[in-house]
């Protein structure tokens, strides 16, 4: 009799089953026992008999199951099994015949739009913007002209495509998110050019923003206001203002609003702003300001190049702010952070709502014909933390003294730094090593003299 244990894992079922080949094969070939002709009663003689031909195929057969059993038991975590994947709805849908509608495309004009830039055509665009919501989406084409209008809503899935001489006399974008805003140029606006408020996932790219250059006071380029997921790029910028102005409320009202400006990145820009600054980050900051990268801009004949504004009764932060690879051509001031810019809309903001201002980094910093190249005006209420320069060189109107001006600043500098650093910051070698520590991190060396 032959017993077997139940088999705890593949290989040892396989070994049973070897076992059991075995086995068949040793009973089908055991010995038979006869009386041999002419012995005698009580004597036998033993010998063995043919080997029955299908008995030879069973055991065969059993050995060959018990050998591929064995193989797959030890090879499958080896082997994988390459399956087809089940199609996409869409392809078998298109697969069976069934035909997937494109977006709708219309023209403003078949709304009743008139583009001779003194017809209002606020009702022609909503009707169009609910023509396209109705269908799920859609493109909106502008033809060639000046198309007046009021503010007006957009929706989901839309694309406003401007052809070539289209102009719309006015636009804003607000509490929206995923835009594209690309190959378009704005010019001549009264206010803030374009401005996002409250949106998230928004780029703008290869645009261009132009106004005057004098005597247009508040004719920002892009102003991200209260915005996440920021892309700005590829874009040319001359303006009488703030070239771009990072923004999250004023006071009480954006302390109340809550809502900051973050994962804002600007890369690729040339700006040109003779009264204002090249990328500025307030004064409208009482949401907070954080994580924004400013790398490769040019700033050519402006008042100031990259600035940071702020004032007690704002409240809120600005933090984590890199400028990397900034130059810096035929500019006033060239790094300014401003702690008493007081402006309110009210005489109700709190005073003691004073913001934080921390980890700032200048890297590669260039530029020539710079009358100030650094300005940061920290207090006692506000002091500036953790502000870190490496690698500038910026080339000076004048050999005067002052032009590197600090007060209630405490950070770094990091290698060779031109032009001399003023003595609140700590010096560190380009392999991170203290050189000197500074002992008047609240020293006040401000001049607005020039």
């Amino acid at each position: 009799m032959l017993e077997t244990a139940a088999a705890s894992s593949p290989r040892a079922a396989a070994a049973a089953a070897a076992a059991g080949a075995a086995a068949a094969a040793a009973s089908a070939s055991a010995a038979v026992s006869s009386p041999r002709r002419g012995g005698g009663a009580g004597h036998h003689h033993r010998r063995w008999a043919p080997v029955p031909y299908r008995a030879c195929l069973v055991a065969l057969w059993l050995v060959g199951f018990a050998l591929v059993f064995l193989w797959q038991s030890t090879s499958m975590g080896r082997v994988r099994l390459y399956t087809r994947p089940p199609m996409p709805k869409r392809a078998a849908e298109a697969s069976m015949g069934q035909w997937v509608a494109s977006p709708p495309v219309y023209d403003l004009r078949e709304f009743g739009a008139v583009g001779n830039g003194r017809t209002v055509n606020t009702a022609a665009f909503e009707a169009a913007v609910a023509a396209i919501d109705e269908r799920g989406g859609g493109r909106l084409t502008v033809p060639a002209g000046r198309w007046l209008t009021a503010p007006f809503n957009l929706t989901s899935r839309m694309t406003l495509f401007l052809a070539a001489g289209a102009e719309i006399l006015g636009i804003q974008l607000m509490r929206s998110s995923n835009i594209i805003i690309s190959n378009i140029t704005l010019r001549d606006s009264p206010f803030w050019t374009l401005h996002t408020y409250d949106c998230k996932n928004v780029t703008i790219s290869e645009t261009t923003i132009l106004a005057p250059i004098a005597g247009a006071p508040n004719t920002d380029g892009i102003d991200p206001d209260s915005c996440e997921n920021v892309v700005i790029k590829n874009c040319y910028i001359s303006v009488g203002d703030d070239g771009i102005a990072i923004k999250s409320g004023w006071d009480q009202y954006g302390i109340a609003y809550g809502r900051p400006s973050a994962n804002i990145i600007i890369q690729n820009v040339v700006i040109r702003s003779m009264v204002s600054a090249g990328v500025s980050i307030g004064s409208e900051m009482s949401g907070g300001v954080s994580d924004v990268l400013v790398e490769n801009v040019h700033v050519w004949d402006s008042r100031r190049g990259v600035r940071i504004k702020t004032a007690p009764g704002r409240g809120a932060y600005v933090s984590n702010i890199a400028y990397r690879n900034i130059s810096l051509e035929n500019v006033r001031v060239g790094i300014v952070i401003k702690t008493d810019y007081n402006e309110h809309p009210d005489e109700g903001f709190d005073p003691k709502a004073v913001p934080i201002i921390e980890n700032i980094s200048y890297t590669s910093i260039h530029g020539h014909r710079v009358r100030v190249p650094v300005r940061i005006q920290g207090s006692a209420e506000i002091p500036v933390k953790n502000v870190t320069f490496h690698d500038m060189s910026v080339g000076i109107v004048d050999r005067k003294n002052h032009v590197f001006q600090c007060s209630f600043v405490q950070g770094q500098v990091i290698g060779y730094v031109f032009p001399v650093p003023c003595k609140n910051l700590d010096q560190y070698n380009e392999r991170r090593e203290l050189v000197k520590q500074s002992t008047f991190q609240n020293i006040s060396d401000i001049d607005y003299s020039f």
